[in-house]
């Protein structure tokens, strides 16, 4: 037998799986590329950009310029966090160029996330980011506010809004992650500008099940309907403010390490960029020679969107969901994925207010497909005091419970089985449609039903608190 520590709640729990089980780790089941000086590879991205001008050639007297970066989801806040050596490199070209500090401005481009706080800004981006435009010019994007532009629908009819602030900017400027998205390919891009500073009309364009029930959502791959969307919608802001807009886009490794950096017109980035994030997020499993029956993973109780995920029964869905996508390539169709949560129906309600309304409202339908056309998610994706408490306090967005819902729900259209194993609350769990068992080995002995004896398993233990997932895919 392998013995495995998976995630649960705050500390790991040892589970025994088969010799035969396929375990993924870093550092043996796969490493990332070698990695790069950081600054003097930002440096040469800035200085020869792909199809633009240099910022010091685009800066000038009176020109303003805002720089629009990624919130602490992703990027990590180290030292040599891509954020912290890129917008200091950045503010001194323009300021060389001619442009004058206080016409440069700093927007988190957190869409839908709750806003940073001042403490929080400190953290990841460094006081020699923050303190020179604290307390006006570094602000959060709020995509219920006044400088929320709408720019009506693009060819595919999405809906087109951005940030008024940097689209009328002078020089309008995005910083992004360029790593394994399950959410249309890769971070970064186009990605960075149409879900970081949009409004929840736009975003419900293709956070829903129509684009996220598709197969092509699944794998993480960089061609699907959501890619498209997303360019589409790109495009059509660019084209209709008549901005160029110029991105500079990281490479980013395991735990956040930047591996390259491009710079310049956003397509020209995504295309230079793609091929070292491919060789480093999408993994061939060579010791799984046919597509895996089981999928084991394991959710810590913090993770990426905040205290608690692994606990609100939608977000811990959310998680399970975005596992699969990555995983859905190694696993054979009608499988089956055991999950081990703590989930004891602890909702955060200090950053994710609307998340408990959201669940009880989910009952009273068949399917969540069903509630998410429904009135009363209409109702709660808008209601005034969630709305209010996203743009003023430091709470997500009601509709960001809506978009996880619909990741969350994805593997119930495709798996044969979905466990919750270890549940506290294991009504929270089986609300979500999961079956509830108290133990992984229980779990394996009931999924023999749905994928025959002697199962083939893949198990992701670091997914979530190991750095930056990959995808997977069988040999």
């Amino acid at each position: 037998m392998k013995t495995v520590q998976l995630d649960y709640g705050l500390a790991k729990m040892s589970v025994d799986l088969p010799d035969s089980s396929v375990v993924v780790t870093y550092g043996e089941t796969y490493r990332d590329p070698p990695l790069v000086d950081p600054v003097a590879t930002t440096r040469a991205a800035l200085d020869r950009p792909l199809e633009m001008p240099t910022l010091r050639e685009l800066a000038g007297p009176g020109k303003t310029a805002v720089i629009a970066f990624p919130d602490r989801v992703k990027g990590g806040a180290h030292r040599e966090a891509h954020r912290r050596i890129c917008i200091p490199m950045i503010v001194a070209d323009l300021l060389a160029g001619g442009c004058r500090l206080e016409d440069i401005s700093l927007v988190c481009a957190q869409g839908l996330h709750r806003r940073n706080t001042y403490e929080e800004w400190l953290w990841y981006l460094g006081a020699d980011v923050v303190d020179p435009f604290w307390p006006d010019r570094i602000v959060n994007h709020d995509a219920e506010g006044p400088d929320l532009l709408d720019l009506g629908t693009d060819e595919m009819g999405n809906s087109v809004q951005t940030n008024r602030r940097v689209a009328t900017a002078d020089i309008p400027i995005l910083v992004g992650h360029c790593a394994a998205n399950p959410y249309g390919g890769y971070s970064g891009g186009y990605k960075m500008m149409v879900t970081g500073l949009a409004g929840q009309k736009s975003i419900a364009s293709h956070h829903t099940p129509k684009t996220m029930y598709r197969e092509d959502w699944l794998g993480g791959g960089a061609k699907s309907h959501m890619r498209s969307q997303f360019k589409s919608i790109g495009e059509a802001i660019v084209e209709r403010t008549e901005k160029a807009f110029f991105t500079i886009d990281a490479v980013l490794g395991q735990k956040g390490e930047i591996l390259d950096v491009k710079a310049g017109r956003t397509e020209a980035v995504e295309k230079a960029t793609w091929p070292l994030a491919d060789k480093r997020s999408n993994i061939i499993l060579h010791d799984l020679d046919a597509p895996a029956d089981v999928l084991i993973m394991g959710l810590p109780r913090d993770f990426h969107y905040g205290p608690g995920m692994g606990t609100n029964p939608i977000l811990m869905s959310l998680g399970i969901g975005v596992q699969y996508s990555r995983c859905f390539k190694a696993l054979r169709p009608g499988a089956a994925i055991i999950a081990l949560s703590w989930c004891d129906g602890w909702f955060n309600p200090g950053w994710f207010p609307s998340y408990e309304d959201t669940y009880t409202a989910l009952q009273n339908y068949d399917t969540p497909q069903d509630f998410l056309a429904s009135e009363a998610a209409a109702d709660l994706s808008h209601d005034n005091e969630y709305c209010f408490s996203y743009s003023n306090g430091y709470t997500y967005h009601p509709f960001h419970a809506m978009s996880m819902t619909s990741g969350g729900s994805v593997p119930f259209k495709w798996c044969s089985e979905v466990y919750l194993v270890g549940a506290q609350s294991p009504g929270h769990a089986r609300g979500m449609g999961y079956k509830t068992l108290p133990t992984v080995h229980d779990a394996l002995k009931d999924v023999v039903r749905h994928v025959g004896k002697n199962p083939r398993i893949l198990c992701t233990p670091e997914c979530f608190s190991g750095g930056m997932a990959v995808n997977v895919a069988s040999r």
